[in-house]
């Protein structure tokens, strides 16, 4: 399990307690309005008893921005 899945440790909709990581494919991937092209790839934390998505996420989510705007 990522260090990032380690706050959901328990699926809200069934109880379940294993949470896998699973990626968006294709053209949904995530942009800031005031940057189009610096899109992130969505990932999800996914229960693997029922399939209920309990988290969203991006992981470089400074890549959103435009570069003058990152944190250093």
């Amino acid at each position: 399990m990522e260090e990032r899945d380690m706050y959901v440790k328990k699926c809200p909709y069934c109880g379940g307690n294993e949470i896998i990581e699973a990626y968006q494919n294709g053209y949904a991937c995530i942009t800031a309005k005031s940057n189009i092209w610096g899109g992130q790839q969505l990932c999800h934390s996914v229960c693997r008893n029922c399939g209920s998505v309990v988290r969203s996420y991006v992981k470089q989510p400074e890549k959103l921005l435009k570069r003058k705007d990152r944190r250093v």
